[in-house]
C-alpha cells in the first residue's frame, strides 16, 4: 500500500492517518548510569535509590492508556579489583531487579568508563519496534546518541503502518545543566515529588564509603 509524508497511508489519492492505538503497550528502556547522574544534578542524590519499576508505572500513569508491559535496564559495572563498593552495590541491586522480573543488561566498566550500553539500548528498542511487542518506547536517557532510534522508529513505523512512539522520561530541575530530553521524542519530565515516591526503600550500600562518580 502506497504512504505519504509524516507516516500516513495513501489510500485513492486520500491520506488516512496511522490509527492510535487506544491502549498503548509501553517497554522502558532504562540507561541506569544515565538516570542516576541525572538525579544526582537535579536533586542531590548521591547513590542510584531509584525504585525503576515504581518509576516506569508512574511516568506511564502519567499518559492516558499506557500500559507498561516490560522494564529493561542497563548499567557499567566496576570489576571487584578495581572498585569494591560500586562493584557490589550493582551486584545486589541487579538482583533485587531481577526478583521483580525487570530484564538487566550489564557491563564491564574499564577505568570507570561506561562504553556500549547506548549501544544495546538502541539495538533493543529498534528490535521492540519492529517486532511490535511495544507502541511506546519509553528511554530513561538524556544521551542524545539515541536520538537516532527516534529517526529508524519512525521509519518503522511508515513501512509497517503501524503508530509508535519514542518517549524520553528524565529526572528535572530548573537549575539542572541538562534540561533537554532526546531530540524528536516526547519529552516527560519527572519533578523531585515523582522521583521522591518511587525511591527503593532498600539501601543497597555497603558501610564502606562510596567513592565519588
Amino acid at each position: 500500500m502506497p504512504k505519504g509524508p509524516g507516516g500516513v497511508i495513501c489510500l485513492w489519492g486520500l491520506q488516512m492517518p496511522l490509527t492510535e492505538p487506544s491502549v498503548k503497550r509501553v517497554i522502558a528502556f532504562v540507561d541506569g548510569q544515565n538516570l542516576y547522574h541525572a538525579a544526582k544534578d537535579c536533586f542531590a542524590y548521591h547513590y542510584p535509590n531509584y525504585d525503576i519499576r515504581l518509576l516506569a508505572e508512574a511516568v506511564c500513569a502519567m499518559r492516558t492508556q499506557w500500559t507498561l508491559s516490560q522494564v529493561r535496564f542497563y548499567t557499567g559495572v566496576p570489576p571487584m579489583a578495581e572498585d569494591a563498593f560500586w562493584h557490589t552495590f550493582w551486584q545486589a541491586k541487579l538482583l533485587a531487579m531481577n526478583r521483580q522480573k525487570i530484564y538487566t543488561f550489564k557491563r564491564q566498566t574499564r577505568n570507570r568508563t561506561e562504553k556500549g550500553i547506548d549501544v544495546q539500548i538502541a539495538i533493543d528498542a529498534i528490535r521492540s519496534a519492529h517486532n511490535g511487542a511495544a507502541d511506546v518506547l519509553l528511554i530513561f536517557s538524556q544521551d542524545q546518541d539515541l536520538s537516532g532510534v527516534v529517526n529508524v522508529v519512525k521509519t518503522i513505523a511508515r513501512e509497517q503502518s503501524r503508530w509508535i512512539q519514542v518517549a524520553c522520561a528524565f529526572p528535572y530541575h530548573p537549575t539542572a545543566p541538562n534540561s533537554r530530553g532526546i531530540n524528536n521524542s516526547e519529552w516527560i519530565r519527572i519533578d523531585r515529588a515523582l522521583y521522591d515516591a518511587c525511591i527503593d526503600p532498600r539501601d543497597y550500600r555497603s558501610p564502606t564509603p562510596a567513592p565519588t562518580i
